[in-house]
């Protein structure tokens, strides 16, 4: 799949309207993310890594869930959410986490990688 739209269109047709409500909280909170596919998911990145969301037959997941203040009884494992299809999502909260995530990055310095600033400098 080349593009998050064509990721969601291949997905459970029960999933898909859950996925583009993920999708559009997610461009929501956090605009600035650059959205491509990833894993064989969607992810966004800003500058590095923020989110992931996929779909499947019975739930959508979030990925890495970080903080999952409110959000404990979607917690699978040590970081994903998942979300079932028979609930409407928790949308507000997810917001929450993906702008607690953005400030995360904001507050961070950017590191650089050593490929990258061999990169850099050779590109001089």
């Amino acid at each position: 799949m080349a593009t998050p739209e064509a990721y969601i269109a291949s997905q459970p047709k029960a999933a898909q309207p859950y996925l583009r409500q993920l999708r559009a909280a997610i461009k929501e909170v956090a605009p600035g993310a650059e959205e491509r596919i990833s894993y064989g998911i969607v992810g966004y990145f800003y500058p590095t890594r923020l989110v992931y969301f996929g779909g499947a037959a019975r739930h959508v997941a979030l990925y890495p869930a970080g903080d999952a203040k409110g959000l404990e009884k979607y917690l699978y494992g040590a970081s994903t959410l998942r979300f079932p299809l028979d609930e409407p999502l928790p949308l507000a909260k997810i917001k929450a986490l993906v702008r607690a995530r953005v400030r995360e990055r904001d507050a961070a310095p950017v590191k650089r990688t050593a490929a990258r600033a061999r990169r850099s400098a050779s590109a001089r």
